[in-house]
């Protein structure tokens, strides 16, 4: 898969007269001349990707130029021929997402069966657009210590990039705003960035950074796909190194697995390609919680400012919500410490996969799906509830692409399906029933759960 993040959206150029739009790849273009730097026109240059064999080829102009919109990133092989030219062979090209590096050749005079083979030592540079960008390797993602695994953390590599917050389903109002980590890009707004997979917006339902429940975005061996064949990987942290924090009583127990596999190859030699990836999270985590509640001779109305009548109504309340101080009285007395340390409980399963297929040599379509389940379970503050945070995240896209000459090529992408549900509910209430009945209010697609008044 191919995912970006940028402050503004990115456009590449598809034809060389005034059409553009977006898409999931970079282009490449230039001019080819001889060696008096005369235009040389109808060079027949193939660029071939060597991850995938798959192979375009274009054709220069009068003038000499040519451009080859809509190539997957990677890194490519050029072959430029004439009649009357000896064969120029450029290997090591790369093409970013997004880029639209120029490269030039020039050709000598001679025998077209004669081939010049040579390898590009600098990447070619990126004449075609005046953006500031900046894009992660392969060998950068893989290799990198990611805590969670999550590949958006790649984004603060990039200068001027700067995370704001931690997202995750009990970060800060994130259930309002998406729970990915968002960033900043040039201290623009983080709900300015658009995060694209093939292309197509992948932004949460607030327009914010996408993310599971835990605030990650998994998958960072489905990126750039064909370059791995396939793994199999587990990774295991716990809590044996962890220290105890202020308020913990001890040290919290925390074991988090992550596990998966990733399988990508060729169906049909040069024509059809297929790759899946799989992650699964398993996350228990301890978490200590430190309240304030009401002491047992204020439930009963003896304050230290004098005694009150306590309403039998509101005792209810008091007994069913709010428990007696396991710990020391405060101040004057009318409160104390409630603490626990209460276990949240995380699964997350996220399945993506790609099928490419070169129907012809003048078209291509492709299919992507991604598909990001995961789920919460912890208590409340007061040890009383067990809530569940749940996400679901989906995606279907197809994308086809048609070259009509050497010079015009149209591309377009469908998405068939995509966005975020997030329920937030109660699971149980610990000790029994209260008494309690609890209704559903629906807030910008969020199912809040919201006590009412007993019976």
């Amino acid at each position: 898969m191919i995912f970006r993040v940028a402050a503004l959206l990115a456009f590449s150029n598809l034809l060389c007269v005034s059409f553009n739009a977006q898409v999931s790849g970079g282009s490449l273009s230039g001019t080819v001349t001889d060696t008096s730097q005369a235009a040389i026109p109808n060079v027949q240059v193939t660029l071939i990707n060597v991850a995938t064999g798959v192979a375009r080829t274009v054709a220069t102009d009068d003038t000499g130029f040519y451009t080859a919109p809509d190539l997957l990133p990677g890194s490519y092989e050029m072959t430029a021929a004439a009649t009357g030219f000896t064969t120029q062979v450029r290997t090591g090209i790369t093409v970013n997402v997004g880029a639209s590096p120029v490269f030039n050749v020039v050709m000598q005079a001679g025998d077209a069966a004669r081939v010049v083979r040579a390898t590009v030592s600098d990447a070619p540079a990126d004449q075609a657009s005046s953006a500031v960008a900046g894009n992660i390797s392969t060998s950068t993602v893989v290799d990198s210590p990611l805590n969670g695994r999550d590949w958006t953390q790649l984004a603060t590599l990039q200068a001027g990039v700067t995370g704001v917050q931690t997202g995750s389903a009990q970060g800060g109002g994130n259930s309002q705003r998406g729970f990915g980590a968002a960033l900043s890009i040039s201290g623009a707004r983080p709900d300015q960035n658009s995060y694209r997979l093939d292309g197509v917006s992948i932004n949460d339902y607030s327009n914010g950074a996408p993310g599971s429940v835990l605030g990650d975005n998994l998958g960072v061996d489905a990126v750039e796909q064909f370059s791995v064949l396939g793994s199999i990987y587990e990774f295991l942290r716990n809590s044996a190194f962890d220290a105890r924090n202020f308020f913990d009583a001890r040290i919290p127990p925390f074991k988090r697995n992550q596990f998966g596999g990733s399988l990508g190859g060729a169906l049909r030699k040069d024509r059809a390609f297929v790759f899946a990836d799989y992650e699964g999270l398993r996350q228990s985590l301890g978490i200590t919680q430190v309240n304030t509640v009401p002491s047992a001779a204020a439930r009963k109305g003896v304050l230290s400012t004098g005694s009150v009548l306590v309403d039998r109504a509101v005792l209810r309340y008091l007994q069913a919500f709010y428990p007696l101080p396991n710990g020391p009285l405060l101040g004057n007395r009318d409160t104390g410490i409630f603490s626990f340390a209460g276990q949240q409980v995380t699964t997350e399963n996220y399945f993506t996969t790609k099928l490419d297929h070169k129907l012809s040599e003048r078209d291509r379509i492709s299919g992507t799906f991604m598909r990001d389940n995961s789920k919460v379970v912890q208590p409340d503050a007061f040890d009383e509830l067990l809530a569940n945070v749940v996400s679901r995240r989906q995606l279907v896209t197809l994308y086809e692409q048609h070259i009509f000459n050497s010079k015009f090529l149209n591309a377009g992408h469908e998405p068939f399906a995509g966005g975020c549900r997030i329920r937030l509910h109660p699971r149980a209430i610990r000790g029994g029933g209260t008494g309690c009945a609890r209704n559903y209010e629906l807030h910008r697609g969020i199912e809040r759960a919201a006590p009412r008044n007993a019976k």
